[in-house]
């Protein structure tokens, strides 16, 4: 059985090109992330480098925006950059068809730095990591990773024209973990813009452009190509040992659904930047990079981004209100498989093992306990190990879901209004 190893690509140390380190995910979930992997089809699971920080942007998480900016798909591209093209490609003409697209996009494209206090440096904030960014709107409002901006005590953004932008004139409107997205809101004139489109019209074996400040390099963006290796992914982000006790078992990230894999070369300092069709859109965030497949063996060509569909959702949420709301059963689980199955002593070999119950969550109000199987949600079968998660996802605070629960070898059917899942 092969389990990949992800990273994030958000982070560099500055002037290191550091070796990351892998260790073991182990995950704890509120109501969707499961306690342990199992490998499925659908499902890259991961095993995953430890964050740079782990800490949330203290710059303004749950700052709201008075501003009523709604991402649209498709608009006319607004940048003022002289080097905004057309991106007709001519099938005759494919030599300039990557040239035309980096021209349209890349003026719009920034670097974001991260910069958080060092004792070392007389308790100076210091640039701890870079990732990227795009402008994807004439107010100024900025999409890229969570965790290219998590734990920042300021941050700085520069343009490919050399403005930098740093203090009052860069605000973090809000960030959401759960799906590693974050907005940030710049304050200049005749900012660049790119164009967005639509992931869900991406195919397998479409031409992408990757944009984004690989390993933090100066100078202008660095532009790699390649195709749409697959869609419909489900990922699972690296976890956080946030404690520093290397004895400590990691808790792995959340699941990021409808996630876009590719082949185009992506790098540390990748994270947030843009990945863009031949049309000069975007369609996904560059997120996560593939490490090892096992011991001694690297994984090449493999790298995922957020679909460009969720991520307007979500923008569009955070810049309305400063944050993204997700609905909430209140549980821990353990992805089922047949060996732990046998090992536990349980009829169902495949399903949601109940590890523990919130206080006060939904879980709780309808009856959940410990031990509970849950084997379908609104009779659909759990067949990943992601199923949990995905099929909660699918729905708003406020739904109630049907669970078909195997309690005890006795089945029985449970009815949970979700919640709405806490911040923190």
């Amino acid at each position: 059985m092969i389990i990949p190893q992800l990273r994030q690509i958000g982070r560099r140390i500055p002037v290191l090109l550091a070796i990351l380190m892998l260790a073991t995910a182990c995950t704890i979930g509120g109501s969707s992330n499961p306690t342990s992997t199992t490998a499925s089809q659908s499902t890259a699971n991961s095993t995953a480098t430890s964050r740079t920080n782990s800490s949330t942007a203290t710059t303004g998480d749950t700052a709201t925006n008075s501003s009523n900016s709604t991402i649209k798909t498709s608009q006319p591209n607004t940048a003022t950059s002289s080097t905004s093209t057309s991106n007709e490609i001519n099938p005759q003409d494919f030599s300039n068809a990557i040239i035309n697209t980096v021209n349209s996009v890349k003026s719009g494209v920034v670097e974001i730095t991260n910069e958080q206090t060092s004792v070392s440096q007389m308790e100076q904030p210091v640039p701890v990591g870079t990732g990227s960014g795009f402008i994807y709107d004439d107010q100024g409002h900025v999409l890229t990773n969570n965790h290219v901006v998590e734990g920042a005590q300021s941050l700085v953004v520069t343009l490919p024209d050399g403005r930098t932008f740093k203090g009052n004139d860069v605000k973090v409107v809000g960030t959401d973990p759960l799906t590693d997205l974050a907005v940030l809101k710049i304050t200049g004139d005749n900012l660049p813009t790119v164009k967005l489109g639509n992931s869900s019209e991406m195919q397998v074996g479409q031409w992408v452009v990757a944009v984004g400040y690989a390993l933090a390099l100066e100078g202008q963006p660095t532009v790699t190509s390649g195709v749409v290796s697959a869609v419909n992914r489900t990922v699972q982000e690296p976890g956080d040992n946030s404690s520093g006790n290397p004895f400590q078992q990691q808790q792995a990230g959340p699941f990021l659904f409808d996630v876009i894999q590719t082949d185009a070369a992506i790098n540390p300092g990748n994270s947030g930047g843009p990945l863009v069709n031949l049309n000069g859109e975007v369609i996904g965030i560059n997120t996560l990079e593939a490490g090892s497949a096992e011991p001694g063996v690297q994984a090449q060509g493999i790298g995922f981004a957020i679909g460009i569909d969720t991520a307007k959702k979500i923008a569009n949420e955070i810049v309305t209100t400063g944050h993204a709301t997700h609905p909430f059963v209140g549980v821990n689980y353990l992805a089922l498989s047949p060996a732990a199955a046998a090992q536990l002593n349980i009829s169902a070999t495949q399903g949601a093992l109940i590890e523990s119950v919130v206080d006060g969550s939904p879980a709780q109000d309808a009856g959940l306990q410990k031990g509970d199987v849950v084997t379908k949600i609104d009779g659909k079968e759990l067949t990943t190990e992601s199923a949990f998660a995905e099929t909660v996802d699918s729905h708003k605070p406020g739904d109630v879901v049907s669970l078909t629960v195997e309690r005890n070898g006795q089945e029985m059917t449970i009815k949970v209004t979700l919640g709405t899942r806490p911040s923190s």
